[in-house]
Parts: C-alpha cells; structure tokens; sequence
C-alpha cells in the first residue's frame, strides 16, 4: 500500500460513503458505539433526491431505534392511519398492525428527512463532509483499506480505514471501485414511475396512504409535510420515456378516483421521474467494504421498501461489525453474515414488488383477493402489513387461502374461466421459479464470502424476466 504523493491522508475506523438514510444510519450507530467515523456525500447538503418518500409503521421504528423519530414527526407530515387500495371496483382498507408500537405511516419529503438524519449521525460523534466526491478506493492486496476524494475546496485527500460502507446509492462509485456493480440478480420493471407535489385542500382525508388500480396504471396519493400531498403514478414502461409531464397528465387522466382526490389541488413545482428501473441483488461485503442501502440492494418503488430497507441494514451493519473492526478475519466472516442476513430476509417482498410492478392489468387472483379482502378485516389488515413487514406474502397464498382464492376466482369470474386457470398455473410456476431463484441466490452468497471483490459468480436458473450475471 503506497501513499498517493501530494496526497493529506488521514485514519478513522470507518468511512461511509452517501449520507442519506443508509449511510446517516450506518454512521450514527457506530459512532455512538464509539467508532471513529467520517462520511463523505458529493451532494451538498439536505438536498432532494428521488424518493417514494413512505415509512411504514417498519420504518418510522427504524427512525426511532436511532432516536430520530421525534424530530421527523416535527416535520409536520401527518400520521398515516389508515391504508386503502382500490383494484377493479374494490376498495380495501384497514389499519396498519403495529411495529414496535406504531401503527401508523408516515410520507415525509427527503430535504427534511434527510437532514434529520444527517444531525442524527453528527450529534452521535460521526464527522460528515458534504461536496466530497469519492475518486477511487485504496487497496492493500485484496483488502479495500480506505478511500481517495475531492474536498470541498478541489484538494485531493486520502482516508485510511478498516471499513469502507457505499452507502452512495444504485450507481454507486463504490461497488463500481470494488467490482460489484453488475448485479448477480436483476428484473426490470414493467413500470416507470412520475410524481409531483399538489398543495392539499382543506377538508382532504390526510391521514388515509391510498393506492388505486385502473387497467394496467397505478397511481397514489400521500399527504406529506407542508400541507401537500405526493401524487405518485406508475404506468406500464415504454420505449419513449420522455416527455414526464404529459404522461404523469396522461395517467392522472386513466385513474378517475386519483383525480377525484387532487380535484380543487394545486400542483407545486415539476413532475419528477424515474425511468428503465430494474430490482435488483449486488453483491454487499467483501474483505473491508459493504453496501447498505440502493448500493446493494434495490426493490421497485411500487412497495416504498426503500427507506426502512436503508436505515435498517444500514443500522444492522454497523451493529454486527462495530466490535470486530480491528480484527479482519472476524470483521470478513461478520460482513458475509449480514449481506447472506439481508438477502434471506428481503428475498420474499423481492418478488413480491417484482409481481407487482409488473405493468399488467390486474389478474383474476388479484381482483379475487381484492373482493375477499374488501370484506374480510383479517386479509385487508395481512395485506396492509405485507408493506410494514410485519406479514410475508406467503401467508395470503398459504394453501388453504390460495385454494379457497382460486375457487372463488372460478365462480366470480366463470364467464372468463380460461383465464382464471392461466391465472393460476401462473402463480404455481412463478412460486417454483422463486423458489429456484432464491436458492441459488442463497449459495451464491456463501461462495462469494471466499471469492475476491473482482470475481463474480454465475447464477443459472433464470426466468423470464429474470438476468443473472
């Protein structure tokens, strides 16, 4: 390992990369832990940045084991009580189960939430630098051992430590540097994804998170900080993904009952995009790096995992390396632990995000479990806690319920019966194709734990949709 001549260089414990949630969550819980952290961000900031911007009840629990709940909650987003969803004429709504004791959501715009947490990582001890863009890591042998970056001023420094976190989202400089950026798993979406900002009316519902279905369009709306509400479409992707105004209008349009809730609204600033989306699966530790948050690991915005996805495996790297920094056979053996932990916990709402964002109008089984849940509380409340992780997607298609769905489907939708048969030996080669993946993707995590930060590993069992490097 050889100093960069002409190069400041210094030593902390870690160096964390992106100073948003993952990166702010990965610093605050090592330096009150008494590490020695620095974070580094390009942007300056609070900054926005694209965002589904919703904690579930998972999520604001996340923000209050960092003890920063209750300055986002001063932000002035409303307390999100009730969830409901409509799909094919059916309206389904319910309560959020409670996580840790919330029972609510909350929508809360990145400027603020970003901030607070940014001062969560500062008043725990952690040095963060914002307009600090990260050229290249430092190796000592296979062993990434600290970063090389451009200062605020344009001076070129140097920082030694024993873990490197890219915490620096889905183009990530970090697992670019260190060979990880081509993903083992990848599914692109069938949606892209436009929101904009309305101020809200007087007498609107602000504390109901609601979603609605029309054909293959789905759209939401949030009230937020500020006295505004976030309008979030997601039609199927096109080839031309230009021109974000008129298809945000165009959606709005396709969605009676989202313009019914925006009627007498008036929108505040530009319609914001995110287009060619693809979930995916990076490989996360390596000797002396990981990545926490979209560097490593990204679900379509249609299930808003992103934000209790961040802070929660930001804060639990830290936890599971904090007492072996200094020891890196341990440190080595603690990060393959995490990233294999992350991978098993999050692969059953990965597929379920990938089925959602499909882009296609709804299936039989889905408009079944629409019509039995718009009657029955104990589904409606499963299904509002599949997004507060608090429920699996498994337990509305346990075989008992699969089946009586399947049957209803059936006689609900006679007239269409091919179609509801399709329906159903889909679902029954989707759920063996998972299953396949993830198996593999499991093994190819236990591999990886050996192999060097160049090697990637080959996957084998595709489906459609589906690329595996």
């Amino acid at each position: 390992m050889v100093d960069s001549p002409g190069t400041a260089v210094e030593r902390a414990d870690v160096v964390v990369v992106g100073a948003r949630c993952a990166g702010s969550a990965t610093a605050a819980t090592l330096a009150a832990a008494g590490r020695t952290v620095v974070v580094l961000d390009a942007a300056a900031l609070p900054s926005d940045t694209l965002s589904t911007h919703l904690l579930w009840p998972a999520g604001l629990a996340e923000l209050q084991r960092l003890g920063a709940l209750a300055a986002v909650e001063a932000l002035g987003a409303p307390r999100l009580t009730r969830a409901y969803a409509q799909g094919a004429g059916y309206g389904v709504g319910s309560g959020f189960p409670p996580f840790d004791g919330i029972d609510y959501a909350m929508c809360v715009r990145r400027t603020g939430l970003d901030a607070v947490l940014m001062r969560t990582a500062v008043h725990a001890g952690a040095e963060v630098r914002p307009r600090c863009r990260v050229a290249s890591v430092v190796w000592d042998g296979n062993r990434c051992a600290g970063v090389r970056y451009l200062d605020a001023a344009g001076q070129a420094r140097e920082i030694r430590a024993a873990l490197v976190v890219g915490a620096d989202g889905r183009r990530s400089t970090i697992a670019r540097a260190v060979g990880a950026e081509r993903p083992f798993l990848t599914v692109p979406s069938g949606r892209d994804c436009y929101f904009a900002y309305w101020r809200d009316v007087a007498d609107a519902p602000r504390h109901i998170a609601a979603q609605w279905r029309v054909g293959a369009d789905l759209g939401t709306a949030f009230p937020c900080d500020d006295g505004l509400v976030l309008s979030l479409v997601q039609p199927p992707t096109v080839a031309d993904r230009g021109a974000a105004e008129r298809r945000y209008a165009e959606a709005l349009a396709r969605i009676p009952a989202l313009t019914d809730r925006l009627s007498g609204c008036e929108r505040v600033g530009r319609v914001r995009s995110a287009t060619g989306i693809s979930s995916y699966f990076r490989h996360s530790a390596g000797p002396g790096w990981a990545l926490p948050g979209d560097a490593g690991h990204f679900k379509d915005p249609v299930t808003a995992q992103g934000i209790r996805d961040a802070l929660h495996y930001g804060r639990t790297l830290a936890e599971s390396v904090g007492d072996v920094l200094d020891d890196p056979r341990a440190l080595d053996a603690a990060l393959s632990d995490w990233e294999r932990r992350r991978v098993v916990e999050c692969r059953e709402i990965f597929h379920w995000t990938n089925r959602l964002a499909r882009g296609e109008v709804m299936r039989p089984l889905e408009i079944e479990l629409y019509r039995t849940a718009a009657g029955d509380p104990e589904l409606a409340e499963i299904t509002a806690g599949i997004f507060s992780r608090t429920h699996r997607p498994a337990e509305l298609y346990a075989p008992a319920r699969a089946l009586g769905l399947a049957a209803r489907a059936a006689f609900h939708q006679r007239a269409h019966l091919p179609a509801v048969l399709a329906d159903v030996a889909r679902e029954i080669r989707d759920s063996a194709r998972e299953r396949r993946i993830t198996q593999t993707t499991l093994r190819g995590t236990v591999s990886h734990a050996t192999a060097p930060p160049t090697s990637p590993f080959t996957l084998t069992t595709a489906g459609p949709g589906e690329h595996h490097a």
